[in-house]
């Protein structure tokens, strides 16, 4: 396959990431398989300093970074992971995040030594400032999904998945700016072709599978889910080009299935997820016929959530 990530990279991507973030769990929920009528498989990301996937491009990128200072645009997660990969081998790190980021993953950020700086009512309006100011300052700007070592950090996962004891019929996988679905998507579509790549969305973030779907870019002006880590309104151009031929269907799902799926993640499975983690069971919710008696595999991508959140959400 013609495409500009290699699986070489991934590969060594794996031996060099932070053995912290990489071989998590991956397992059969049983409960849930009852309940939903096919074998879920859940690959559990939440489970490291950052509790998200992050965490293995990060490292990837920053170990193989000359620069002594890097900026960065963030809903949260990526932030923290850049942040710790950054913190570890002293190099500073700034983070823009918009002025409703989530505060936990806000302070964390903080905590993990990061400079945070809010701009902008949504998370592209602080990139374009992020991008900006380290243009202006003559920094290197780390974009998520745009640079190769995000994509084969989230490869690695890719990887993982494919040592499962069965084969996978299907892969529901949340989509964001796209780094973990093209990273995991094109280990699969090499190695694995007769799995199918499901990219997931929520309704009222539906930008990238829009662009997708309709082969040109698509922009929202606004958007209006819970599920803020993959609440993107103005897709990477690149991230598109990523995504031809590696994924087969875009689903989007509704604000209160998220919810369902987060609750039932945490009450079947022992698992508290935030909302973008829980975007692949609420697909399955909302099309249990597409995935009846299939072999269906999603990644629990994070479990950054406030105390509020918890009880509010979880309850």
């Amino acid at each position: 396959m013609n495409h500009r990530l290699a699986l070489a990279q991934i590969e060594e991507a794996h031996h060099i990431i932070d053995p912290v973030f990489i071989n998590s769990p991956q397992y059969e929920c049983e409960p849930l398989s009852k309940l939903l009528g096919c074998k879920l498989i859940l690959k559990v990301e939440t489970i490291n300093p950052i509790r998200s996937f992050k965490g293995r491009g990060a490292d990837w990128l920053v170990s193989q970074s000359s620069d002594n200072h890097l900026v960065c645009a963030s809903a949260g997660n990526f932030g923290q992971a850049m942040a710790y990969a950054c913190r570890k081998r002293n190099i500073k790190c700034t983070v823009y995040a918009s002025v409703s980021a989530n505060p936990f993953k806000v302070e964390r950020m903080k905590s993990l030594g990061a400079e945070v700086i809010l701009f902008g009512n949504d998370f592209d309006s602080a990139k374009l400032e992020a991008k900006r100011m380290a243009a202006e300052l003559r920094l290197r700007f780390v974009e998520d999904s745009q640079d190769i070592e995000t994509l084969a950090g989230a490869g690695t996962i890719g990887f993982e998945l494919l040592s499962f004891t069965k084969s996978l019929d299907v892969l529901l996988i949340p989509l964001g700016n796209g780094a973990l679905l093209n990273g995991i998507a094109r280990v699969f579509k090499e190695l694995s072709p007769q799995t199918s790549i499901v990219a997931i969305q929520a309704e009222g973030a539906s930008a990238m599978i829009d662009s997708w779907k309709k082969g040109e870019m698509v922009i929202h002006p606004t958007v209006s889910t819970i599920a803020d880590g993959i609440g993107v309104r103005l897709p990477v151009p690149q991230a598109l080009i990523d995504m031809k031929d590696l994924v087969d269907h875009g689903l989007l799902v509704k604000e209160e299935t998220i919810l369902e799926a987060m609750r039932l993640l945490h009450t079947y499975g022992g698992i508290v997820v935030e909302p973008s983690g829980a975007v692949g069971l609420a697909a399955i919710l909302e099309n249990k016929n597409l995935f009846a008696e299939k072999t269906v595999a999603t990644v629990i991508c994070g479990s950054n959530l406030t105390e509020e959140q918890m009880k509010k959400w979880l309850s």
